[in-house]
């Protein structure tokens, strides 16, 4: 193994002492110019395999113990906060069509969301508000935060299973399955 150069040991010290991810642009603020990228993927790749990984979610790298490892670190056991129904759909609804806005999320669900539910997910910090919509009201909209992608392991929105993968995991509702068979089965008649 090489030593690494200086501009790899500047990012990793960087990167090490950093209270929250941090974009290649903002790295590149503290060591000064060179080819952050390339000295981030040769970290990547150092730590691979190691107790410690350097990974990156959304455009924001960062170490985070090993997921096989975990365990070890945990002192006390965590509380798992379970979401209620309206909250994993409000989610799911805010992950799948974000920025969106309140009154979007109730037409899709067909019911009206409490106040309280988008509170839990700030709270938890998967969703943030990401601006206003221009159009009259102004109604804020709201978006997943990288919060959001570390907690479900993603490195970005495009990693959310598609419609075939929901469908092959059987998370589909057998009533929309139905009306979809319906739909085909009118459009067959119809030709």
């Amino acid at each position: 193994m090489n030593p690494p150069d200086d501009l790899v040991r500047a990012v990793e010290a960087v990167l090490f002492a950093a209270t929250e991810p941090m974009t290649a642009e903002a790295i590149r603020a503290h060591v000064g110019e060179g080819d952050v990228k390339s000295a981030l993927a040769a970290l990547a790749a150092d730590y691979a395999g190691r107790g410690i990984n350097l990974v990156q979610r959304a455009d924001r790298w960062h170490f985070e113990t090993a997921p096989d490892l975990a365990h070890l670190l945990r002192r006390d056991r965590e509380e798992a906060r379970k979401l209620s129904r309206a909250g994993i759909e409000t989610l799911a609804i805010i992950a799948y069509h974000e920025p969106v806005t309140r009154a979007e999320i109730e037409a899709i669900r067909g019911v009206q969301i409490s106040k309280g539910t988008l509170d839990v997910l700030m709270e938890a910090g998967w969703v943030r508000p990401a601006g206003r919509r221009e159009v009259p009201g102004r109604p804020l909209m709201f978006a997943t935060t990288p919060g959001f992608l570390d907690h479900f392991g993603l490195e970005s929105r495009r990693d959310l299973p598609g419609i075939d993968d929901l469908r092959a995991a059987g998370l589909l509702d057998p009533v929309d399955l139905a009306f979809d068979q319906l739909a085909v089965e009118k459009d067959d008649e119809d030709d």
